[in-house]
């Protein structure tokens, strides 16, 4: 390894294709590769010609392939560094030829040595630090903190050691990069519903590959009644996105009420349009959902948009989220008709619904309403274990009470009803004995028995005909 063979053109012409080729493979930058192999030179010209302390640093031309290395010193003075003149050597004072005021700005290249905690002052380095009364004989405007540069001499030769030396700094400095690369990329979809593949199931999390990364399902984020299968295709939601030593920490989820809202952008060209829109979700993922929907533009039915031509739409929300029941309502400003319509498939007769008053200063109580219903729409209005009207409350943002409705009138109207189902009753009776006496004499010469049979056949096919009428009216 060396600038002989970096100078040589067709070596030149492997290394661009080289590095064109880790940039294609890892997604990172041309510049962040060249940088890695730059810090690779340095570091083996540091382990075979540099000493211990020095600031080296080496650059790569990307057109001719020529390598140059420079040492840097940090301008110092009493004030951050303890200096014992009396021990100062030689090289303290000797700068070099061609040295000059560098324009670099290194970031995280300064070596600061730790500070105990008597907070004493590093120690002057001469290898690394350069007195301001020698510095300021090559710039006048130079200041403390800044470096001055020294141009080094360009070695051809490296050791096995330094070879191996800068190979590793390559790759770490390029796994580096492309963790940062990696994390911006996925940064940049947080909050996103992307494809996945499950790769492996341990201990109940689900690592999910993404691509070029693996993202985390953990339990708290599974959906209860599904089951996952290594090769499995899901969409899963970026939840959350943090930078870690081993890689971009991807956070994903299958309960956030956000992946529906994604999901149906996905299927209904309406949402993802603007002109329907969803206010508000509430769900409790592998039960039930209920999702609120507004239309921007007139003509446009939200409801509709969202189910799709036979439940088309609505249904391949449904297959992707494990068969899990979706209510789709429509939004309304008036908070009394958006709780009777949350708490569909119920028919709600009444609500009343009261503000929130105000307790003290910047305090707020509490919003509730009352829903009334039939006796017969109760248990559909709580729903099962409470969830139809749980879900309603987090979709509106009201506590919602359910109370059965008490109606006189209807009352009244049910023992009306059976009254004059009673005097109908009368009636036939009368009727059926003056069909016993018009009865003929030859069915009279039959016998007490048979007329009997007649007359209880006639009376009971009329009995049922008039029930049925009655109950036909009825409904």
């Amino acid at each position: 390894m060396g600038t002989k063979l970096i100078k040589d053109s067709s070596a030149l012409g492997q290394f661009g294709s080289a590095i064109a080729q880790i940039c294609e493979e890892k997604g990172i930058e041309k510049k962040k590769v060249i940088e890695s192999v730059e810090a690779a030179l340095a570091a083996a010209y540091k382990k075979d010609y540099g000493h211990k302390g020095q600031i080296i640093i080496a650059h790569l031309g990307e057109d001719t392939g020529e390598v140059s290395f420079k040492q840097l010193r940090e301008v110092i003075d009493e004030s951050v560094r303890v200096i014992e003149r009396e021990y100062l050597t030689e090289n303290a004072h000797e700068i070099g030829e061609g040295a000059k005021k560098s324009d670099e700005i290194l970031d995280g290249v300064k070596v600061q040595e730790i500070i105990e905690e008597s907070e004493t002052l590093p120690r002057f380095n001469p290898e690394r630090d350069v007195l301001l009364e020698d510095a300021v004989k090559i710039d006048n405007s130079i200041a403390i903190g800044e470096f001055i540069e020294i141009p080094l001499e360009t070695k051809d030769q490296y050791g096995r050691v330094a070879s191996q030396t800068a190979k590793q700094v390559i790759i770490q400095r390029i796994r580096e990069a492309e963790r940062d690369s990696m994390f911006e990329e996925y940064k940049e979809k947080e909050g996103d519903v992307v494809n996945g593949t499950v790769q492996r199931v341990e201990l109940n999390k689900v690592f999910i590959d993404l691509g070029k990364a693996v993202g985390v399902l953990f339990p708290s984020e599974q959906i209860p009644t599904e089951r996952y299968r290594i090769g499995q295709r899901i969409k899963v939601y970026l939840s959350r996105v943090e930078s870690d030593p081993k890689g971009p920490g991807i956070t994903l989820s299958r309960r956030h009420p956000e992946l529906l809202k994604k999901l149906f952008e996905l299927e209904v060209p309406e949402i993802f349009a603007g002109t329907v829109e969803i206010k508000a979700i509430a769900r409790e993922a592998g039960g039930r959902s209920k999702i609120a929907v507004i239309s921007n533009e007139d003509g446009i039915d939200p409801i509709g948009s969202c189910v799709g031509q036979k439940g088309t739409r609505v249904q391949a929300v449904i297959d992707e989220i494990c068969g899990e029941k979706i209510d789709i309502i429509e939004w309304s400003e008036d908070p009394e008709e958006m709780i009777a319509s949350a708490l569909s498939p119920a028919k709600v007769i009444n609500v009343e619904a009261k503000e929130s008053e105000k307790k003290e200063e910047g305090e707020t109580e509490e919003r509730k309403a009352i829903a009334y219903v039939t006796q017969e729409q109760l248990s559909l209005a709580i729903g099962k274990r409470g969830q139809n009207v749980r879900l309603a409350a987090k979709l509106t943002g009201w506590k919602i009470d359910v109370e059965v409705i008490n109606d006189d009138s209807e009352a009244t109207t049910t023992d009306s009803e059976e009254k004059k189902e009673i005097v109908e009753t009368e009636k036939e009776d009368s009727a059926v004995e003056d069909k016993k006496k018009s009865l003929k004499a030859e069915e009279i010469e039959e016998g007490p028995k048979e007329i009997k049979k007649k007359a209880t056949k006639k009376v009971t096919k009329k009995k049922v005909v008039k029930v049925e009428k009655k109950v036909t009216k009825k409904e």
